[in-house]
């Protein structure tokens, strides 16, 4: 419905705020294309009082990582009363938790690697899992904090006891899967279509691969078998129901194809506030199933509820 107040929330004070003022940007010039009244919020701490002065009709949320992701600004939406896009509460806290998320997917019957949930600061100089292996924070998002262990590195990554590292204590350590990168986006109760991401010059889908123009390809739809296709499908729904989300989330999935048989495919885990940027993709799956950026847009402004 145009003329609809949409406030815009974006950019916050993650490590994910540059991402979230692109996508912000980016919603915002194609919400008013569309008809609505838009108001772009960069949120601070006093974001609170500054919804309750502007009362939208509706808070498009374009926050990424920690407070705009993880059930925080959702529940100062529920407290406002001011309906909003995206997962709500609880649903928003577990998918940002990865260990937990884990915990439902499995529990679900998804696939998950096998993984160890630690303190940073109890690595040792042994390995606490047989390499290769992945170390990643448990509650961030972009890739950030992401490490890599090799088959042959002798000893744990420094890094992750370094006084420079800023992710937090909880990581999990989680076996790494090698092969394709696969993702499948959820609309409501529809899966999207399956997209392989290839990294271009990078070792992995890390930040860089994701955000800079020419870090990555998208290939949609990916070129693998109809029933790996189609089974990625059914997970990402699966997942997406499993842990309470709504309006758009998006699966993120390794898929080894070089033994026997199909191969293994490997439930990562699922975003609820997936980016929006001109490389995004979930726009792009959108588009694949022909909705233009600015309809998508549209549907989840109507779409958007408290109490989600």
């Amino acid at each position: 419905m145009s003329g609809r107040h949409v406030a815009v929330l974006m950019g916050g004070f993650s490590s994910e705020r540059p991402v979230s003022l692109s996508s912000g940007a980016a919603c915002a010039d194609a919400l008013e294309a569309e008809g609505y009244r838009v108001t772009r919020v960069d949120v601070g701490r006093d974001v609170a009082a500054v919804l309750a002065d502007l009362r939208p009709d509706v808070a498009f949320n374009a926050l990424h990582g920690p407070f705009g992701e993880d059930g925080t600004i959702q529940g100062i939406l529920e407290y406002l009363e001011i309906p909003y896009t995206h997962s709500g509460v609880l649903a928003s806290a577990l998918a940002m938790d990865k260990a937990q998320a884990k915990h439902v997917a499995k529990a679900s019957g998804i696939p998950v690697a096998e993984a160890l949930i630690m303190d940073r600061r109890t690595f040792g100089n042994e390995h606490p899992m047989k390499p290769p292996y992945v170390v990643k924070p448990v509650r961030e998002g972009s890739s950030f904090g992401v490490v890599i262990v090799k088959e042959d590195q002798s000893h744990p990554p420094q890094v992750i006891t370094s006084s420079e590292w800023r992710y937090g204590d909880r990581v999990m350590v989680e076996r790494y899967i090698a092969g394709r990168e696969l993702t499948c986006g959820v609309m409501g109760d529809v899966a999207l279509g399956v997209t392989e991401i290839i990294p271009q010059g990078h070792a992995f889908y890390d930040y860089d691969s994701k955000y800079v123009k020419g870090g990555s390809s998208h290939v949609i739809p990916a070129r693998i078998s109809p029933n790996i296709y189609q089974k990625i499908q059914t997970l990402a729904l699966k997942a997406h129901q499993a842990i309470g989300c709504r309006g758009v989330s998006r699966s993120d999935f390794r898929f080894d194809d070089r033994g026997p048989g199909e191969g293994e495919l490997i439930w990562l885990e699922i975003n609820t506030q997936p980016g929006m940027t001109p490389t995004s993709l979930v726009p792009e799956m959108a588009q694949h199933a022909g909705l233009q950026f600015g309809e998508f847009l549209r549907w989840m402004v109507e779409d958007a509820s408290c109490l989600r």
